[in-house]
Parts: structure tokens; C-alpha cells; sequence
């Protein structure tokens, strides 16, 4: 019994298969634990601790408002350029206009924004805008509908079990569900779950159901039933049963019971009664799933009966006069295929939508639409796209395409298979899907673990998410809107970028490329500072005002974290003596150790040495023609962190 009903129509709950997944731990090179022993170190707080004791420049200024930009602190981010902006007008980068706008307008202050936003337009800047899309449906729009025009909701009374299979009937809806008392009702002898029954709804003023109840009458019984559809006068109703009449069940040769389509009536104290199975239906197949055309004239069905072309088809069957039926007739090849369609329902605009995973589309059961035309013959067939179709099993779908609403069913958010089955309510509206992608700018790979982050048109967080080994992190956004996507990764630079969406509804695919950030040496205290060139007027030793502002953010490193011992190493460029220059590297060395010792740092955490131009960084060795900037590469100076029981001499 259960291959056929999971083969019809998802009317049953499939049995839990329990996987265990194997979780692979990501192996860390040994330079990768060294330098997490430092993680400790927050430049952020090293920066302030700088300001405070009265040192600033620009670059200092700009750290501290990108640390709070790239974590939504927009308020303190603003502070901090608006500081470099009034001190450093000249040093002001193109990009900190966009930023101190973006800031500015998250805090209200509009009119600061739009001015600092004209002067970013003005120096060359622009606002990167995505306005690609995929939606061209044309044929679609001409149906009724408009695809990726849809935000879902679940309904207020899914259960924890199956509940599917929406039907309009009058002002209410019916729908199948297992919600029964375990301990009271029967259940499936193979997965211990209750069977499901009929129930029906009031649809309050947003969509939702309230006042769930069992249909009184004679439709509900020890097995299942599901999927109804009603006549307008809601005086019929047909419905899906296991074969189960006047208390006898029936089942084929191997036993299986299969389904059956059944018919009953209201009378006149609103109960479902004169419960008789339709005339086509038998033990040896299955037949569910009923819908009716427009005029009531057909009745439309999946079933697996001789001369199906897959594992369920469509077919329908005139309804005649005197409670006769016509020969069921299958709806063909052209719609048909070798594996399942099911769940047919006719709607206003004569439109039928259906249930297959014979099309190929997105994964489990997608719905479909075609046109009807007066006679019946349908048109061209197309998948009805995200976000209503997705890559588990979606069907059972109604709408009333003149209100744009509408429900169906899925099991998208569980991992259950058909126990997780929910109905959702979709409402019309013009929606895009964004999928952001996380990559490495140089090598293209993708960057699991980076932080999204999506913000609105002011600049307001909506949702920070960390992407998972796809890198990807997809969200629905109206159209016709702007956002900014932001991502950010340790030992990366931070990437985002502004997106406008179109005025059509449709997806679209966004790029973030994080560049790397140069590796540091575990120890190397000054880079993770970001130390600018300490500078020494030519031939002489003494600190000049503009190394001392760098060689604060190392006196607030030693002072806020007392375990830190530093050895300092001065070079040069390989112009002069090299004899002279060790010794003006020496000199160099122990001018900024004594620079900082003399500010209360004990004297024992600091070593010094020269290495003249012994380690250059590059080519520019003696008599090679080297560009100043290039020298300039060599004339560095380096604070490495040591550990308390290293012996440096200072020479």
C-alpha cells in the first residue's frame, strides 16, 4: 500500500530513515595555531587607548570607522568619520564618502548623508547597481500570474505531523492532517503515526486558518482520506479514501490497499452523509486526487490505472446526468510522463495547475500550469518557479488568481520526507530572489564561514547570517528597492555591494569577492597593528612626531596586555656602508625601545636590534637601481611578539 499512495500522491507518511552525517573537522596548519595564540589582541581597543592619550592621524581615524562600519555600530562609525573629516580633510579616500553617507542616513541624519553622497558622485564614485534578472515569462503574465511575485507563510495550525492538500469551500478551507491523539486512534502498523482525516477552517483576515475541525458526517474513518474538491453550491463533495466501503476495507492481489475516489452530499443539519465510491475505481489500482473543471461538466484525477504512461497520470471523466460518469480518459503523452503527476485543480481563469517529477525543475515534485481552453485542451506547460517550487516535493496547490493568494504544500522545511508535509499561504507580490556568493578574489574559491550581512536602503541591519560550505546565502526581496549586501571574513577585507532590485519580480545571482589581506607573521605585532613605516629623518636616530603616533598603538599594546614581550628590529635600505648601516639600525632600534621604556613599559619586556640592510624584502641590493619607493620597502622597522622565556640580546 505504501509505494502506491507515495506514488499517487503523497497521502501517506514515508517511513523516517535516520542518517547519521559525519561531520569533517578542517585540519589548521601550524601557522594558523600560532597565530590564533595571539587572537587576543584587539586593535580596535589598542586604536582608542591611542586617541585617548591624545595621538591621531588619519589612517587612525579610518580604522577605527571601518572596525565599527563593517559591524553595523553605525552610530560610533559616523563619530569617527566625521573626526576624519574635520581633522584630515585632505586624506579623505573616495570610498569614505560612501561610507560616512551610508552611516550618517542609518542614523536620520539625512541631510549630512545627501551631501556627503554628491560629493562621492561628484569625485567619480558610483553606487554599483545590479539590474539583471530572469523572468521573462511573458505567456505567464498572459495566464493571470507572474511568477516570483509570491511571499509564503505557513498557516497558524500545521502540526508536527502531515497536513496537506488545501481545498476551497465556500469561506472555509479543507485539508487533510494526522493530528489525532496517538494514544486514542489508530495508526499505520509501519510508522506509528495517526491516519489522516478531513478537516475544515475559517480563513481569517490575513490567510490563516482558525477553529480547526474534523468534517462531521460519515467521511472520516479508521483509515485515510484526503484532497476534496467541492461544487460551488457546496452541496457534493469528492474526496480521496483508502478502499474502505460500509466498513469492509478492499485490496488488491498483493494485498495493498489502494485508493479510491468517493463521492458524498450535505444534508440538511451540515453533515457529510450518502458516502458511495465512484464507478471507475478499483481494487487493483489507485485513483485520487479529485478536481473539477469550471463548469463542473469533468472531474479531473491522478491515478495509475491501465494505460498510464508513468508511475500516476492525469486523466479526467465527463460527469453525466443521473449520477452517471463517462470513461475515464487520460490527458496524454504531451502532459503525461514516465514518472508521477498528480494533484490537478482547475482555477478561475480555467488555468490547470498540477504536481510532477517527470519534467525535470528544481528537485521532488514541482507544480506546474497549463491553460485550458473551452473544450479542455491545455497549452503550453510551464514549471511555476521559486519561490513556491523548491527541491523537495511541492503539489497540492489552489489559488484564486483574481486576489493573487493562494495555498499549497510542502515539506521544504523538514528532513522527514512526507511527515513534515505543511500547507503554506503564498500572497502576490512583486519579490526578487538574491543569492549572494562568497569568493576569494584571486583564486575565485569559495569562502565558507564568511559573515552576510544584509542592510536596507538606510542602512538598518535585517539579517547577518554565516554562510556554510556553499558560501551562499539566499534572501526574497521586494522590487524596486535598494540593499547592500555586506561580507566579511578573518584575514580578508570586508566587500559589499549595492543592489537595486527591477520593477519585475525574478533572481538574482551576486558575486562577493573578499580580497585576502597580506599574511602576517604569527608574532609579527606591528602588522596586525597595521603599523604605518616608522620614518627616521636621514642619518639620525631620534623618534619623529609621526612615528610616535605608531609606536603608540604598540605602547597601548604592552600596557593593556602586561604578558606581552616585545623584541624590536630596525633595517635599512641597502644604500651606504654596510657596516654603517647595522649601526644605524642599532641605533634606530634602541632610540624606539627607549621611546617606549620611557613611558612606563618595564624595560625587561623590550629588546632591540639593528640588522642594517641584511634582510631586504626585495631586490634592491647594492648597486641595483632601485625607485625610492622601492627602497622605502627596506627601511622598516618590526615589533615581533616573544615568547617570556625568549633570550634576545639587545646589541
Amino acid at each position: 500500500m505504501k509505494r502506491y499512495i507515495k506514488s499517487i500522491a503523497l497521502i501517506v507518511i514515508t517511513i523516517l530513515c535516520n542518517q547519521n552525517i559525519i561531520a569533517q573537522n578542517q585540519k589548521l596548519n601550524k601557522a594558523d595555531l600560532e597565530y590564533d595564540q595571539y587572537d587576543f589582541i584587539d586593535a580596535r581597543d589598542i586604536y582608542l587607548k591611542v586617541v585617548e592619550k591624545g595621538y591621531h592621524s588619519a589612517e587612525i581615524y579610518k580604522k577605527l570607522g571601518d572596525t565599527y562600519y563593517y559591524n553595523s555600530d553605525y552610530k560610533t562609525a559616523s563619530d569617527w568619520y566625521g573626526k576624519l573629516f574635520e581633522t584630515y580633510p585632505g586624506d579623505v579616500d573616495i570610498e569614505y564618502f560612501y561610507r560616512a553617507a551610508q552611516s550618517y542616513k542609518s542614523i536620520d541624519r539625512y541631510e549630512e548623508s545627501n551631501e556627503l553622497m554628491d560629493t562621492y558622485i561628484a569625485m567619480g564614485g558610483e553606487e554599483k547597481v545590479i539590474q539583471a534578472f530572469e523572468n521573462d515569462p511573458e505567456y505567464l503574465k498572459s495566464l493571470g500570474i507572474e511568477t516570483f511575485k509570491y511571499v509564503l507563510n505557513k498557516i497558524s495550525v500545521n502540526s508536527k505531523f502531515s497536513d496537506f492538500g488545501p481545498s476551497y469551500y465556500k469561506n472555509k478551507i479543507v485539508f487533510a492532517s494526522s493530528t489525532k491523539d496517538l494514544e486514542n486512534f489508530k495508526t499505520h502498523n509501519w510508522n506509528n503515526l495517526p491516519y489522516l482525516d478531513l478537516y475544515s477552517a475559517d480563513i481569517d483576515k490575513d490567510g490563516n486558518y482558525s477553529n480547526p475541525e474534523p468534517l462531521s458526517g460519515e467521511v472520516n474513518t479508521v483509515y485515510h482520506e484526503s484532497s476534496t474538491a467541492f461544487t460551488k453550491d457546496g452541496k457534493t463533495m469528492y474526496f480521496t479514501r483508502n478502499n474502505y466501503t460500509n466498513g469492509k476495507k478492499g485490496s488488491d492481489d498483493r494485498r495493498t490497499m489502494r485508493l479510491k475516489l468517493y463521492k458524498a452530499t450535505k444534508n440538511l443539519i451540515g453533515e457529510w452523509v450518502n458516502v458511495e465510491e465512484l464507478p471507475f475505481n478499483s481494487p487493483q489500482y489507485s485513483v485520487a486526487h479529485p478536481a473539477l473543471s469550471k463548469d463542473e461538466k469533468r472531474l479531473y484525477f491522478a491515478s495509475d490505472m491501465l494505460g498510464t504512461y508513468g508511475r500516476s497520470d492525469l486523466w479526467y471523466t465527463e460527469i453525466l446526468e443521473n449520477n452517471m460518469y463517462g470513461e475515464p480518459v487520460n490527458l496524454g503523452p504531451n502532459i503525461n510522463t514516465r514518472s508521477r503527476e498528480t494533484f490537478p485543480y482547475i482555477s478561475e481563469y480555467n488555468n490547470l495547475y498540477f504536481s510532477s517529477d517527470g519534467y525535470g525543475g528544481y528537485g521532488g515534485l514541482d507544480i506546474f500550469i497549463t491553460p485550458l481552453d473551452e473544450e479542455g485542451n491545455y497549452g503550453k506547460i510551464s514549471n511555476f518557479g521559486e519561490p513556491i517550487n523548491s527541491n523537495q516535493d511541492d503539489f497540492g496547490f489552489i489559488t484564486k488568481e483574481s486576489e493573487g493568494t493562494g495555498y499549497f504544500s510542502s515539506n521544504i522545511d523538514g528532513g522527514r520526507g512526507s511527515i513534515d508535509d505543511e500547507i503554506f499561504r503564498f500572497v502576490e507580490e512583486c519579490v526578487m530572489t538574491i543569492t549572494t556568493t562568497v569568493t576569494d578574489i584571486d583564486t575565485g574559491e569559495l569562502i565558507p564561514g564568511a559573515e552576510v550581512s544584509l542592510l536596507d536602503s538606510n542602512n538598518k541591519l535585517i539579517e547577518k547570517v554565516t554562510v556554510g560550505d556553499d558560501a551562499k546565502y539566499t534572501f526574497t526581496g521586494h522590487c524596486e528597492t535598494q540593499y547592500s549586501v555586506l561580507a566579511t571574513k578573518k584575514k580578508f577585507f570586508p566587500n559589499e555591494k549595492i543592489i537595486v532590485t527591477p520593477n519585475e519580480g525574478g533572481v538574482i545571482d551576486l558575486i562577493l569577492e573578499l580580497k585576502r589581506k597580506e599574511d602576517c607573521l604569527p608574532n609579527d605585532l606591528g602588522c596586525r597593528l597595521n603599523l604605518q613605516p616608522i620614518y627616521f629623518d636621514y642619518d639620525r636616530a631620534e623618534i619623529r612626531d609621526d612615528a610616535a603616533i605608531e609606536l603608540a598603538k604598540i605602547l597601548s599594546a604592552l600596557q593593556l596586555y602586561p604578558e606581552l614581550v616585545i623584541h624590536i628590529e630596525s633595517h635599512t635600505d641597502s644604500r651606504g656602508r654596510d657596516s654603517y648601516n647595522e649601526k644605524l639600525s642599532d641605533r634606530r632600534a634602541k632610540s624606539t625601545m627607549n621611546w617606549i621604556a620611557e613611558r612606563g613599559v618595564d624595560p625587561f619586556r623590550l629588546t632591540a636590534k639593528g640588522y642594517g640592510e641584511s634582510q631586504l624584502v626585495n631586490y634592491c641590493s647594492n648597486d641595483v637601481e632601485c625607485t625610492e619607493e622601492e627602497h622605502q620597502l627596506n627601511r622598516r622597522s618590526m615589533f615581533l611578539i616573544q615568547d617570556h622565556n625568549s633570550t634576545v640580546t639587545s646589541k
